[in-house]
């Protein structure tokens, strides 16, 4: 079963995702994933629950296959402290849905809306 389906519900039959989420719920995650980055490529994904764009970008990027990354999910509305603290650290403004790219401890790629389907991740 999908990770989201937990928080969405599934209203098909087709639950399966490429994709090992780990779920971005606190501050010092940051820190890790800065860390991590020196070795291997971080990618955090930023979504609104409550936006329906946000959640057809989703629903497109999980039928990718996305190996050698860490992937972060960040649920915009219970973590907006989170997103606020990911614009300052990386420098990036704040949109949703969005894609963060992280390798050596900063943003190599970085895109919003349907435009983060393309972002290279590797």
């Amino acid at each position: 079963m999908r990770f989201f389906n937990t928080i969405f519900g599934s209203k098909s039959d087709d639950n399966s995702s490429n994709l090992n989420w780990n779920q971005l719920s606190e501050l010092s995650q940051l820190d890790t994933i800065v860390e991590n980055s020196a070795t291997r490529t971080q990618v955090i994904f930023k979504h609104s629950t409550r936006c329906g764009i946000s959640r057809a970008v989703l629903k497109q990027f999980e039928k990718k296959v996305i190996e050698d990354a860490d992937l972060y999910y960040l649920d915009l509305l219970s973590y907006r402290a989170i997103s606020n603290e990911l614009a300052q650290k990386f420098n990036v403004i704040h949109q949703s849905p969005q894609l963060l790219v992280i390798k050596d401890g900063k943003v190599t790629a970085h895109d919003s809306h349907y435009d983060l389907l393309s972002v290279e991740i590797s």
